[in-house]
């Protein structure tokens, strides 16, 4: 694939505070589409559709313009950014929802400030209805990405369905496919998936790497081994980016690769808080930790 595809992603832009076994942070950037395009940055040019208060401050806007993001279509609305907070337990096995407070995106509407030819579309993990009205925005996509989360899960579960079968490529967590589906067995889970429309599932098992089906075919990609786990805050959105990133130069021909990228990229966020390591990235290290992943 010679020519970059643009990379467009929707999704949540926020504050965050986090405690964690390693330490706390308040207020400090976060949501799933800051994740997302600083790690799809490295690959493509990205753009970014949202919602920000008028809190959003100089210091924020200049870390996007520092990636060359496009944030033309993300709306600076009367009112407070979304902000979260979480905390971890001892083995970061569990988090626990400290506050959430939606601000000005419990109003958020999709608007697109520009067109977009043929792009790379990521839906992140914000509600269905949300991902829907996007998907009906973007003329003729390359493909269609989505990710989801135990919360739509819960609340709009036929949505998030409708939603698999709508999309190229579907991607959730482990914890969520189960709950989902009501089933145990992950290959199961994941012809199921692909029963309903997408050509690859990426089903992420956390320290144990993440499941990739496709054609029949199933593999298992490894984390970085050895990665120190500081705040696992946005893996899975800088997962995304990393996995997209690849597909924007590549293309579909090796999704398993693409998977190894996406891994390797949300090494960098765990290892730190929020996207302060993320923004340490360079390719010469990204591709050590590239060769130290398997696929089986």
């Amino acid at each position: 694939m010679n020519d970059k595809k643009e990379i467009l992603a929707v999704g949540s832009l926020a504050f965050d505070s986090i405690q964690t076994p390693n330490g706390n942070r308040d207020r400090i950037l976060g949501g799933s589409c800051t994740y997302f395009s600083i790690a799809a940055s490295y690959f493509s040019k990205t753009s970014i559709i949202g919602i920000v208060g008028n809190d959003f401050s100089k210091k924020e806007w200049d870390l996007f313009d520092q990636y060359k993001i496009n944030y033309n279509s993300v709306e600076i609305a009367e009112g407070d950014t979304f902000s979260w907070g979480g905390k971890y337990n001892q083995d970061y096995s569990k988090r626990e929802t400290l506050f959430t407070n939606l601000g000005v995106f419990e109003n958020f509407k999709p608007k697109l400030k520009q067109t977009f030819n043929n792009p790379i579309l990521f839906l992140g993990n914000i509600q269905p209805e949300l991902q829907f009205d996007v998907i009906n925005k973007i003329n003729n996509p390359y493909l269609i990405a989505a990710d989801s989360m135990n919360l739509w899960i819960d609340l709009f579960p036929n949505d998030v369905w409708e939603l698999i079968s709508k999309v190229d490529i579907f991607m959730l967590n482990d914890e969520e496919a189960h709950q989902l589906t009501n089933k145990k067995n992950l290959e199961v889970i994941a012809d199921e998936f692909l029963q309903k429309g997408p050509k690859i599932v990426i089903i992420k098992m956390g320290s144990k790497g993440a499941m990739v089906a496709y054609n029949n075919t199933k593999h298992y990609v490894s984390i970085v081994p050895n990665t120190p786990l500081i705040d696992p805050t946005g893996a899975g959105d800088s997962f995304a980016g990393g996995f997209l990133g690849y597909v924007s130069q590549y293309g579909l021909e090796n999704p398993a690769q693409a998977v190894v990228y996406g891994s390797a990229v949300a090494s960098y966020t765990v290892s730190g808080f929020g996207v302060e390591n993320l923004c340490k990235l360079n390719h010469n290290d990204l591709k050590k930790r590239i060769n130290q992943i398997t696929i089986k």
